[in-house]
């Protein structure tokens, strides 16, 4: 028996619809299975699926067994369903490939291998693929140092909305890497990133208020946005807010909440804290002289590369070998 051409294109038009229906039903039941858990329905749904192309599937296949839903964890079974979606253009698949080969997780650690895979999905407008090529340019790291490069993959993922490319970006605009300096910009950039509540952002942007860069110098508010992200346990932050009590910038002058928020800090393992904390016991501000705490804290400072603490130590170390000496020559004498 023939068939005309017409004949047999409505009927692979056919299939292809009964396929596609099936699909999408195949998809919805492996979706509500997700949301509630239930994942052997969920991988009962989505393998025929992912084995017969759909990159959805294959996809979602990916996450199951890099997260162990329902199942023993398996990164090699998750690189092999991550790498068919992605060969098949699928942008979140491309860039998870990029993030494995990046951080080394079930694959051996490829720099290269991250950035091709960065950048396919980058192409397709990918944003957070488009910060990872940023950061590889940025540190020279699986692509070559280029902070201008750096700074357009970084644009391109800020003006997505991407909070740590806007970051990122204004980072770039502060420091005058790949781009003309301008305070302005970054302080915009930074703004924007600080309103997805992105801790550096809002710890960075308290910085630009208390120096005046690229705004109106106001230490009110540059405390204000210090305690928010102190609040919310950055150490850099309350660091910075401990200053302003121990000054009295923008704040009442108070040594004890200086204290308190250099101890925070100082016990996250900062190092300017401890410093500073070391300093205060060495002098007595806010808090009784107490010379062995005050060492302490300074060769804890010290040990991780402070100059500050390591000078000051010194200074202390010589001036106590003086005193030992002088005491000495009394006693001489007497």
């Amino acid at each position: 028996m023939r068939f005309s051409r017409r004949v047999v294109s409505l009927a692979l038009t056919a299939v292809c619809a009964t396929w596609s229906v099936n699909t999408v039903a195949g998809m919805t039941e492996a979706n509500a299975a997700l949301e509630t858990q239930d994942y052997p329905t969920a991988r009962s749904e989505l393998e025929p699926l992912a084995q017969a192309g759909n990159t959805h599937a294959q996809f979602a296949m990916g996450q199951i067994y890099i997260n162990g839903w329902g199942l023993t964890k398996d990164y090699a079974q998750a690189h092999h369903w991550y790498r068919l979606a992605a060969e098949r253009g699928h942008a979140e698949a491309q860039f998870t490939m990029g993030v494995l080969y990046g951080t080394g997780s079930g694959v051996e650690q490829d720099a290269k291998q991250a950035e091709a895979w960065y950048r396919l999905a980058a192409k397709q407008g990918h944003a957070k693929a488009q910060h990872g090529l940023g950061v590889m340019y940025d540190n020279g790291q699986g692509a070559p140092l280029d902070y201008a490069e750096a700074v357009k993959w970084y644009r391109l993922a800020a003006a997505q909305g991407l909070a740590k490319s806007q970051y990122s970006l204004a980072l770039k605009f502060n420091n005058g890497q790949g781009v003309a300096r301008n305070h302005q910009e970054a302080t915009q950039w930074l703004r924007l990133a600080a309103g997805q509540g992105h801790l550096k952002a809002i710890y960075q942007l308290g910085i630009q208020y208390d120096l005046g860069q690229g705004v109106e110098q106001n230490h009110e508010e540059a405390a204000r946005l210090f305690r928010q992200a102190s609040n919310q346990g950055l150490s850099e932050a309350q660091v910075y807010l401990g200053v302003m009590y121990d000054r009295g910038l923008g704040v009442e002058q108070n040594y004890r909440e200086a204290i308190r928020w250099y101890r925070l800090a100082a016990e996250q393992g900062n190092a300017t804290a401890q410093y500073n904390l070391g300093l205060m016991y060495d002098k007595g501000k806010g808090v009784l002289h107490d010379y062995k705490q005050a060492v302490k804290l300074l060769r804890l400072a010290a040990d991780q590369g402070n100059l500050d603490a390591q000078v000051y130590l010194g200074v202390k170390y010589n001036k106590t070998v003086r005193d030992q000496e002088e005491q000495e020559d009394v006693r001489d004498l007497a």
